[in-house]
């Protein structure tokens, strides 16, 4: 069996691994034939992995609509010191760091897991800290009331008590897509990202029920806001959502979200709404009551082209935010 082969296999039954490194979500956002996987065994037994996407032979980035990758050490080989687990993990990465020299660019957001990337920095790579707001405890939805800010409080009450706002989980895709587009359209930008990749993500998350649509509707009938969540055992994503520009001021998006992460509540008990670099976003999502999780960017190579590519084509420009409104920013 091939590395890629035993990797498949093993995801069939471990379930520490993440999403964003499931095969089946590599084969939709990558294409079953650009994406590879490196492991670091002891035998029989994978210690780690390593998943990649590769547009082009000679390099690895990031996917879209994927916010991290990057190495997964089997939780079921650490030790249990802290000295020793440092150890056994900066020896799985220097393993991966070895086998990643043929390759003439490289970059990958890791996994908020991974805090230790000094065998990367040894190699030559380069690091930046970016930020997710991190829910956990979903599943006790008083505590998670509280602590919501006053604001999107008073925002979702006003939507659903006054407006007469109300959320529907599993709306049809093409109104989705149309209210993202008109978020772009607002800011005067082109739709960023592949809509038919999109489509199919969706449809793929939905049949294996890890992941859905939601929008908010006013008593007209009108799609004020929506968004896409994915999810499995351990965590569940804001991938995407937009808003009807005419709408923005109805605390729809508020309501919405809060609506969603009750829904994924029977599925998980942690949400990620997948961060932002932006202030306003920053601050918007931080009213949730989230807690700042960093995670870091790797990068190694001819990154200025590669990096201003992938933040055109990626994910990061697929949920549209505007940090002058904390009434919305979805």
């Amino acid at each position: 069996m091939s590395e890629k082969d035993r990797y498949i296999a093993l995801c069939n039954t471990e379930e520490s691994i993440p999403l964003f490194g499931r095969p089946w979500w590599l084969d939709v956002v990558c294409g079953a034939s650009k994406w590879d996987v490196l492991l670091v065994e002891d035998g029989n037994n994978i210690l780690a992995a390593m998943p990649l996407y590769k547009p082009l032979s000679n390099v690895i980035s990031m996917p879209c609509y994927t916010q991290t990758m990057g190495p997964w050490i089997n939780p079921r080989f650490e030790p249990q010191a802290y000295g020793k687990q440092i150890t056994h993990r900066q020896e799985c990465l220097k393993k991966f760091v070895s086998r990643l020299e043929g390759y003439s660019s490289f970059l990958q957001n890791f996994y908020s897991g991974i805090t230790d990337w000094l065998p990367f920095y040894w190699g030559g790579y380069t690091q930046t800290t970016r930020y997710s707001y991190v829910l956990e405890g979903i599943n006790n939805q008083e505590i998670l009331w509280n602590n919501l800010s006053q604001n999107i409080q008073r925002n979702i009450r006003s939507a659903r008590d006054k407006k007469g706002i109300s959320c529907k989980k599993g709306i049809p895709v093409d109104d989705f897509l149309k209210v993202n587009a008109q978020s772009f359209g607002r800011q005067g930008l082109a739709v960023k990202g592949d809509e038919q990749l999109l489509k199919r993500l969706i449809e793929c998350c939905r049949l294996r029920n890890q992941g859905e649509l939601w929008g908010a509707y006013d008593p007209a009938g009108q799609l004020h806001a929506a968004i896409f969540v994915v999810w499995q055992k351990s965590s569940a994503y804001y991938l995407a959502g937009g808003e009807d520009p005419a709408l923005r001021s109805s605390g729809a998006g508020s309501l919405l979200m809060w609506e969603a992460i009750c829904s994924v509540s029977r599925f998980t008990d942690r949400f990620d709404f997948e961060g932002s670099m932006l202030e306003g976003v920053e601050h918007y999502f931080r009213k949730f009551g989230t807690i700042q999780t960093p995670y870091f960017t790797i990068t190694r190579g001819k990154m200025c082209l590669l990096y201003r590519a992938w933040i055109k084509l990626g994910k990061f420009v697929t949920k549209q935010h505007d940090e002058r409104d904390d009434n919305r920013k979805i």
